[in-house]
């Protein structure tokens, strides 16, 4: 069999960054209102990790852009994709730990709330859960009662999308493979322009998917054009700073921005864009300030973030419950410093395991279906 050996070293710490936003705008939770009026609480809260869940935005994108390189090299290494592959490696990458979730969301997770004397109230439908549809269910119904559950929605949208997407790059030959990537992009924008419900803007499919072919797009441009890859290797210092400026303007003002109709219409796409060109800087810039692959920690962490993202709830939820039992969660800095800490050792220490006793049965699996390699 023909192998080709790719590894894009600086991802890695860029999706614990990523998972680490998302896991931001979850925590410091609190019941007393004493904690929450204060000035540090509602900067953090509010102003600081308000927006970290453009985490999952990044998270999106370089799905797309991974995927499509991915596949592209594959069709350029074999002279077509094979779908049937490349179905089993995401099956075996994204279905055991989903169901495993879906599971303990249903049935272990209203089990675990009784027992500690409080009354499960499910809303959520299997069946959508099931299916891989279950961000429907979640604009139709609201967040699960089990919060592992939540944030599921997003993993439903990468397995539509890599229902869909390998087929668009089977169909179209290369060279026209960015008309596809454009008609996403552009059917994306004008979905999100018609509809005023934001349940709809942050977790339908036709909204979400934009952000994936922005990066789908790059990772075609990166690849079928020279010229494209010169600039980004050529980035001169003032250009890079004003990436990660612009990065950080959205963090602490996008809800500001949002009041505006253009603005509402064309975050998602100013986000994805950010968050791609973060990614084609730290792949090829040969400017860079600092590459992520130079934090070790970050990067190892960064190799579980999918188990980390998915369970993630279960470090907080354990944490508040323990703290609260103990009394400790009753001033400022137990809530803010000592229950975040706990809650993301947990989230990793979880993590951790499931990815060694787990997921790497199947992800050793998953490698006898690859052409390309790390």
């Amino acid at each position: 069999m023909t192998h080709k050996k790719i590894y894009f070293e600086n991802l890695d710490g860029l999706r614990f960054l990523s998972f680490l936003a998302v896991f931001l705008f979850h925590s410091f939770h609190t019941d007393f209102d004493y904690i929450k009026d204060t000035s540090t609480y509602h900067f953090i809260k509010r102003d600081l990790v308000g927006n970290g869940n453009i985490g999952v935005n990044f998270f999106f994108v370089l799905s797309g852009f991974l995927i499509t390189y991915l596949l592209l090299e594959e069709k350029k290494l074999l002279g077509q994709i094979d779908l049937k592959k490349f179905w089993i490696r995401r099956i075996l990458r994204i279905w055991p730990l989903f169901y495993f979730c879906v599971l303990f969301g249903f049935f272990i997770f209203p089990f675990l709330k009784s027992l500690f004397g409080q009354t499960p109230n499910e809303t959520a439908s299997l069946v959508y859960y099931l299916t891989f549809t279950n961000n429907f269910d979640f604009i139709a119904k609201g967040p699960p009662d089990a919060s592992i559950l939540g944030v599921l929605w997003s993993v439903a949208i990468e397995e539509q999308f890599y229902a869909l997407w390998p087929i668009v790059l089977f169909l179209l030959p290369i060279i026209r493979h960015w008309i596809a990537f454009v008609t996403v992009i552009i059917t994306s924008i004008v979905f999100i322009a018609l509809t005023d419900n934001y349940e709809m803007r942050e977790y339908h499919t036709v909204a979400c998917i934009g952000d994936m072919a922005v990066g789908a797009l790059g990772a075609w441009l990166i690849s079928e054009s020279a010229t494209f890859k010169n600039e980004i290797v050529n980035l001169s210092k003032i250009q890079i700073i004003f990436i990660y400026v612009a990065l950080v303007l959205v963090l602490l003002s996008r809800d500001e921005l949002r009041v505006f109709y253009i603005s509402r219409v064309t975050e998602r796409l100013v986000v994805a864009v950010i968050a791609l060109a973060i990614i084609l800087e730290q792949n090829y810039s040969a400017n860079s300030f600092y590459k992520m692959s130079r934090f070790k920690m970050l990067s190892k962490l960064g190799v579980i973030s999918y188990g980390l993202y998915c369970y993630h709830f279960i470090g907080i939820l354990t944490t508040t419950t323990l703290t609260s039992k103990l009394g400790l969660n009753t001033s400022l800095w137990q809530v803010m410093i000592l229950e975040t800490c706990m809650a993301l050792g947990i989230t990793i220490v979880i993590g951790m395991v499931s990815y060694r006793f787990f997921e790497t049965p199947f992800l050793k699996l998953k490698n006898r279906f690859e052409y390309i390699h790390k």
